[in-house]
């Protein structure tokens, strides 16, 4: 009989693990974690997805948002303070695009689902950079391991969770402590804010920024730039 989706595996997760500290670049390997680790987490996030408002117009629709996150000409006709205008000029700063984490995820879990589930994971991977841009962590490490402390506080996926506490203790050789003060506070954010899987993105796009992190509780990044800034000027 076939494992199943949902069972813990330890070894597979530290085996990947290992390799993903030995080689930083393989995005892959964060992926493979993640979906070791993962147990009943995306399942569990569209359950709940499914019985909102928002969640359910999604699925009944299928809407899918990587094909509006790769719009550019739509998303670029948005005013220059709305959260589009934002994301627009955070993927162009960055060089990255809306569909990099799809090549990344080829072989992930999402692969394996179908229906709704499938579509939610799929549209949960894609809110990445929008969660980058409303949250104002960068693509720096340290920005990243914050990110990640917030996404686990609004998924509770252990993997994600494993992932950031290795990167904590990657990045406290270079930043002391602080580094676990910066992604404590990411966490409690995390926690704090409005559940971002179930958003209707695509309507949110023309909205002003700071009107959207005010209706969704996202507060500034503090400890993140306070930390960034304190060894930008000791470096």
């Amino acid at each position: 009989m076939a494992p199943s989706r949902n069972r813990m595996q330890p070894l597979v997760a530290l085996s990947a693990l290992r390799r993903l500290i030995a080689n930083p670049q393989r995005t892959d390997e964060v992926f493979s974690v993640i979906r070791a680790l993962s147990g009943p987490a995306l399942e569990n996030a569209y359950t709940r997805f499914a019985t909102t408002e928002t969640g359910r117009k999604i699925l009944a629709e299928d809407t899918n948002l990587l094909d509006t996150l790769l719009d550019r000409k739509q998303l670029s006709q948005h005013g220059p303070n709305t959260l589009a205008h934002h994301y627009l000029n955070f993927v162009t700063t960055e060089n990255i695009t809306a569909d990099g984490l799809v090549e990344a995820s080829e072989d992930s879990e999402l692969q394996d689902l179908k229906g709704g589930i499938h579509l939610f994971g799929c549209r949960q991977r894609d809110m990445h950079d929008l969660w980058h841009t409303m949250t104002q962590y960068g693509t720096d490490e340290l920005g990243e391991v914050c990110l990640l402390a917030f996404t686990y506080a609004q998924t509770r996926n252990r993997g994600v969770g494993v992932i950031c506490l290795t990167g904590c203790f990657k990045l406290a050789k270079f930043y002391g402590t602080g580094v676990f003060a910066a992604a404590w506070r990411a966490y409690k954010d995390g926690k704090r804010a409005a559940w971002l899987p179930a958003q209707d993105w695509e309507a949110l796009l023309s909205q002003p920024i700071a009107e959207v992190r005010r209706a969704l509780q996202i507060k500034e990044p503090d400890n993140y730039r306070e930390l960034r800034a304190e060894f930008a000027v000791a470096s």
